[in-house]
């Protein structure tokens, strides 16, 4: 996965530059009756599966719930035919991609996407046709600020916050130093979280860079800066392989003696392997039920359908499992013929759905934004492999 996120910044930006000419289609189709009773429910997906940056899993596992759905019989006699398209990184693909489901293949709703174009490209044209998204990895911040776009996942800025906050108010941490790289329109969602957490803490940065290159060979600049600023602890927003490259500069530079607050990009099994001894310290929120701990009870049932259907095991997995885990419980609410509308209606008026896996309910409901999941998991690297570092979940509200 390190080697897959490198070009992540060049493919978000494009997507930001792009967002006004791809998202905003005033020729919205007149598809309300989509997914109409005689034939399958059409439910689809946009997604990152080849390209600079993939992200296969959110879609393989909303896949997995689906196709189990069917073999137990459906809903009515009906079955789910998911459509999962590949956005390739290109924004003219991604509109391309949203409008072949939701026009040509008539789906009633879009359910565990992971792209990082999907929400800058697509939310609007998604709310002009009253179609809605269940996202399964919600990245930018449009994911996060658009009626039509109700993520399972906490995201990268309310990421932030919390690990800002776990740091100051749990770990007891001072002088705190922050690090942002900044991707296309993502600076002012950061700035913004860092601003809440210092509102709500009385706490402060003792100071933020936000010029950091991303994807940058060297982070020897950064460690020195830290190091000649006192900081006893840093917070950076990176990704796998820039983070693996600050925590080698720092042991480069025997800045060993501090503490690292990361995001959750960072929790996989390959950071933990990657990162060895200079990974001391190291914190991350995670945004489902730990899935390393391979005794945690509530990933049981998401763990054995992933491993018979061979799927890595990797929070874009809990985030498409749980999507389509939400999506199939609505629906089977339903009374009468399951259309765009019925389920668009169903959506905006269901009651919140508890799941194990996370720590706050979920529901779409009918607000201008969504973001339900407001709950992580703090886990810690130690000796090479994450460990839980609480006993239950951080709540930020």
């Amino acid at each position: 996965m390190i080697s897959k996120l490198t070009k992540i910044g060049a493919i978000a930006v494009a997507g930001a530059l792009l967002m006004t000419a791809c998202g905003e289609d005033t020729n919205s189709t007149k598809a309300s009756a989509a997914g109409a009773s005689g034939g399958d429910i059409v439910v689809g997906s946009v997604n990152a599966l080849s390209g600079g940056a993939t992200f296969p899993e959110a879609s393989a596992a909303s896949k997995a719930v689906f196709d189990a759905f069917n073999a137990s019989g459906g809903i009515n006699g009906k079955k789910i035919n998911y459509v999962i398209t590949d956005d390739k990184g290109d924004p003219s693909t991604a509109s391309q991609s949203a409008r072949d489901v939701v026009e040509s293949k008539k789906a009633v709703a879009m359910v565990g996407s992971a792209s990082l174009l999907d929400c800058d490209v697509n939310a609007k044209y998604y709310q002009q046709n009253k179609i809605l998204s269940l996202q399964g990895t919600g990245v930018d911040p449009a994911c996060f600020s658009s009626p039509a776009v109700s993520p399972v996942n906490v995201g990268p800025f309310l990421d932030t916050e919390m690990t800002l906050t776990y740091g100051s108010e749990k770990l007891g941490l001072t002088d705190i130093c922050g690090f942002l790289e900044i991707a296309g329109s993502t600076g002012p969602a950061y700035k913004a979280a860092i601003d809440n957490w210092s509102k709500k803490t009385g706490k402060s940065l003792k100071f933020l860079d936000d010029s950091v290159p991303l994807g940058s060979p060297d982070f020897t600049p950064q460690v020195i800066k830290a190091k000649n600023s006192g900081c006893k602890a840093v917070f950076i927003n990176a990704i796998e392989p820039d983070a693996i490259g600050l925590l080698k500069a720092a042991e480069a530079q025997g800045l060993t003696d501090v503490t690292w607050l990361f995001l959750t990009s960072t929790y996989t099994s390959e950071f933990a392997k990657a990162a060895g001894s200079a990974g001391k310290g190291v914190y991350v929120p995670a945004e489902f039920a730990p899935f390393t701990d391979p005794k945690e009870a509530a990933n049981k049932d998401w763990r054995a359908l992933m491993e018979k259907n061979n799927i890595p095991l990797t929070s874009f997995a809990q985030g498409g499992y749980l999507a389509a885990t939400y999506f199939i419980e609505v629906l089977k609410g339903i009374k009468g013929d399951i259309t765009r509308q019925s389920v668009t209606d169903a959506l905006l008026a269901m009651k919140p759905i508890d799941n194990p896996m996370v720590g706050t309910p979920y529901v779409f409901g009918p607000g201008d934004k969504h973001g339900s999941n407001t709950a992580a998991w703090p886990v810690q690297l130690k000796d090479g492999a994450w460990v839980k570092a609480s006993d239950t979940w951080m709540l930020q509200n």
